[in-house]
Parts: structure tokens; C-alpha cells; sequence
């Protein structure tokens, strides 16, 4: 299988209990990728001037408790 028609059809060809299965594995997999790219801007620095506000916020008092 190697173009998204072909896996379609091979979808539509599973039982409902296999498609949840799928759809577990499929979520994981996603899940995984996006805790990479979370890391991978972490690592970079990317999501340092959003910490930054967000402390700065909770400091000066303009944060609620959940």
C-alpha cells in the first residue's frame, strides 16, 4: 500500500473492532509526533518568550486558579 487511495480502500475493508484499533494506533502515533516537535522547540528555544509572559503574568497576579 502506498498512496492514501489504496489505504482507504483498505479501511473500508476492516471491521469496526479493527478500525478502533487503528484509530488507538493512529492516535498514539500522531500523539508521539507531536510530543517530538514540543521537545524538538523546546530544545530550540522556541517556546522561551511564552514562558517568559506566562510567569511574569502569574507574578503580577493575573492568573486564576483552575
Amino acid at each position: 500500500m502506498s498512496t492514501v487511495e489504496e489505504i482507504q480502500t483498505a479501511v473500508q475493508q476492516l471491521t469496526i473492532e479493527e478500525r478502533d484499533q487503528l484509530r488507538d494506533w493512529f492516535q498514539a502515533y500522531e500523539d508521539d509526533d507531536w510530543d517530538r516537535e514540543i521537545a524538538a522547540d523546546v530544545a530550540a528555544g522556541k517556546l522561551d518568550k511564552l514562558a517568559e509572559e506566562a510567569v511574569k503574568d502569574f507574578r503580577e497576579g493575573r492568573c486564576t486558579k483552575l
